[in-house]
């Protein structure tokens, strides 16, 4: 009892003292899905990428830690919907996610959305959903492509594909007539997989679409949401966010696109 007194005395006299007491660290579980230049790991474990060093620069301003894990992309965005993890990074911003998750206000990637057809004897695309009436189209599930995607689904016969690499064999083999992606990540799983011959993204562009950093939308998360959020402007305003997207050679809003080593397209 004296000792708890004590304490409270002692605290007191901080208090009036006008000393500032460190906030206690606080771990935070980043979760998100496999992405080029955002959120990469490599055999060892070890992740890297912009959302990687965004974050970290984050949390070390806010004397937070962050602990990173990989997860297929409808359920990382489950376990953040639920409080289950902390931070979602790099969804698209949408009517519809905007129920489910707290966005930053400031996005931290720019992304360009595009179709991929096979180089011999494939479809077409001139910036027109109306030609693509009755045709065959893969796409992620989870993913949000913009509004006018959205609009023309019901134009053209969806298949929804849990990951990129599935869309992308699945044009391969004529299952599909386009595969509509992310340009840069895209475009490395197409070598990887040894597509380079078979597949190519089409011009023009869907578009472009911006990614966030999202929190749970639950009060226990709202100080936390307020505090980054005002730390990524600080960022963005210091120019530090263009440093890392340039360091990353990934496109950042408000900053030319990098040079990327993408092919041509048909």
């Amino acid at each position: 009892m004296h000792v708890t007194v004590l304490s409270k005395c002692l605290l007191a006299s901080i208090l009036a003292a006008g000393v500032v007491l460190p906030a206690l660290a606080v771990e935070r579980l980043a979760v998100g899905a496999s992405f080029r230049y955002l959120f990469e790991q490599d055999a060892e474990g070890r992740v890297s990428g912009l959302g990687v060093d965004v974050l970290n620069a984050l949390a070390a301003r806010a004397g937070d830690t962050i602990r990173y894990q990989m997860y297929p992309w409808p359920r990382a965005q489950a376990m953040v919907e639920r409080g289950q993890a902390d931070i979602l990074i790099g969804p698209y911003r949408s009517a519809e996610r905007l129920k489910r998750f707290d966005f930053l206000d400031q996005p931290f990637y720019r992304d360009r959305l595009v179709f991929y057809a096979r180089r011999q004897g494939g479809v077409t695309w001139h910036g027109e959903y109306a030609s693509l009436a009755g045709k065959r189209v893969a796409a992620v599930r989870g993913w949000y492509y913009g509004n006018a995607f959205d609009a023309a689904r019901p134009r053209f016969e969806l298949s929804e594909v849990a990951q990129v690499e599935n869309g992308l064999q699945m044009l391969a083999v004529g299952r599909v007539d386009l595969f509509a992606g992310n340009r840069p990540h895209t475009e490395n799983l197409v070598r990887a997989l040894g597509l380079a011959d078979k597949l190519t993204a089409l011009c023009p562009d869907i578009g472009t679409i911006d990614s966030y950093l999202a929190f749970p939308r639950t009060a226990a998360f709202a100080g936390a949401r307020r505090q980054y959020n005002a730390l990524l402007e600080q960022m963005v305003r210091s120019g530090e966010l263009q440093r890392l997207g340039a360091k990353n050679g990934a496109a950042v809003p408000g900053a030319e696109r990098p040079a990327t080593p993408d092919a041509g397209c048909k």
